[in-house]
């Protein structure tokens, strides 16, 4: 059975609360913070959908708005706000479920967001750090700057990427996943762009995406669970 509750939280001081979702199903292992991307918020459809495949391995997920989406803007807020707000529903997730480990992460710049919070020694109650298309670049670019901060972090994480990501030259992005240290899980998927799409001309679906990623995640988490 799944159990699913709607909460605010302080965001920032200076942004006031903002909306979260935890879905949890019964027996849960782990609790995954699970931050959106810049385009999109905690309700859309990707979010949703990777939260129920989740909570069928057993995961529940905690998901929430960053301020600029909760006052429903486009342009999002500066990093130290963001960062600041992956804390605090952190801290929150933990409150409301203190009886399972947490994990962090997102979606794109969600997931980049609160690896900026792990490197600054921000989430110290977390396990590990699971991202659905670490951004590492802007489209068609080559610089690595974005990656930086991730060899300040000293814990599990997974990558989740697409060969057709244009924000993640897999190229420029192989180099430095092999230099993390604890060796990160990675797991790259054929065809696939930034939005978890895969061409209808592959034979694949969306969905099927969707189910063998959210699998990979459950692996990792098993992994996370007996280090």
């Amino acid at each position: 059975m799944l159990h699913t509750s709607y909460h605010s939280f302080l965001a920032t001081k200076s942004f006031g609360e903002v909306s979260a979702n935890l879905l949890r199903p019964d027996a849960a292992r782990i609790l995954y913070v699970f931050a959106h991307g810049a385009g999109a918020g905690m309700r859309h459809s990707f979010m949703e959908a990777v939260s129920y495949r989740l909570a069928s391995h057993g995961i529940a997920t905690f998901r929430f708005q960053f301020p600029y989406m909760e006052a429903e803007r486009k342009a999002p807020n500066p990093a130290p706000v963001l960062i600041d707000c992956v804390r605090s529903a952190v801290t929150e997730a933990s409150r409301l479920v203190p009886d399972i480990p947490l994990v962090a992460g997102g979606k794109s710049m969600g997931g980049r967001m609160t690896s900026n919070a792990a490197s600054r020694g921000l989430l110290p109650d977390i396990l590990g750090l699971a991202f659905f298309g670490f951004p590492l670049h802007a489209p068609g670019g080559s610089s690595t700057e974005r990656a930086d901060h991730l060899y300040q972090i000293n814990l599990p994480m997974l990558f989740l990427q697409g060969t057709r990501d244009r924000l993640a030259d897999l190229k420029l992005f192989e180099p430095v996943l092999a230099e993390l240290q604890p060796c990160p899980m990675v797991h790259v998927v054929h065809d696939m762009d930034h939005g978890f799409h895969v061409p209808k001309r592959t034979g694949r679906t969306d969905e099927g995406v969707l189910d063998e990623v959210c699998d990979i995640f459950r692996q990792w988490c098993d992994r996370v669970l007996k280090s």
